[in-house]
């Protein structure tokens, strides 16, 4: 796997280790020369995971909406930015630059980019696998949620399994590029 796309929030939210995780991810990234692929913000936990992954020499692509440009501040010192027109060319550049997705803290934005790559991949639009980093258990009540869906039937245990946890950032960086094919993904319903 040579780039991730990570989700998280343009705040740094109100817990203190949701930055320091940020950080932390974007040296690991940089130490393993995994590239970022991001949301193009300077912002909150965008701009730190990708502040450093650059300083630890690596590759930082972002991707912005053009309404967003300012409002989230766009990240002026990255690889390359790409500016689009909507949030959906946001989701699909994103797709087509990484290898995988983490998500970290984050709100509604996050969920949305998150959600939309997991169902993708069930769909087969792609194969890249998608992982969340459990911060002081943020991803907890999620992940309650979705066995809860699960075991009403309205998702199957291999759809479930697709979307792996972790609280520590070496292991879900090795869940997700175990699980790297590199090739379009297979409908699981």
């Amino acid at each position: 796997m040579q780039r991730l796309a990570v989700y998280c929030g343009a705040s740094a939210g109100g817990d203190p280790a949701f930055a320091d995780t940020a950080k932390r991810l974007g040296q690991t990234m940089a130490e393993r020369n995994i590239d970022l692929v991001f949301g193009g913000g300077r912002l909150g936990l965008m701009g730190i995971v990708a502040d450093a992954v650059l300083a630890g020499g690596g590759k930082v692509f972002g991707v912005i909406p053009e309404m967003l440009k300012d409002h989230e501040v766009a990240h002026t010192g990255l690889t390359e930015l790409h500016v689009v027109q909507s949030m959906h060319e946001r989701k699909a550049k994103m797709t087509e630059l990484t290898d995988g997705f983490v998500a970290i803290p984050g709100g509604i934005g996050t969920l949305d980019e998150l959600f939309e790559a997991w169902t993708w991949k069930a769909l087969g639009y792609h194969g890249k696998p998608i992982g969340l980093l459990n911060v002081n258990g943020y991803w907890d009540s999620l992940t309650a949620f979705l066995d809860n869906v699960a075991g009403h039937g309205f998702m199957s245990t291999a759809r479930r399994e697709q979307l792996v946890m972790s609280d520590d950032i070496d292991d879900i960086l090795d869940q997700l590029a175990s699980s790297f094919t590199g090739g379009k993904g297979e409908v699981t319903w």
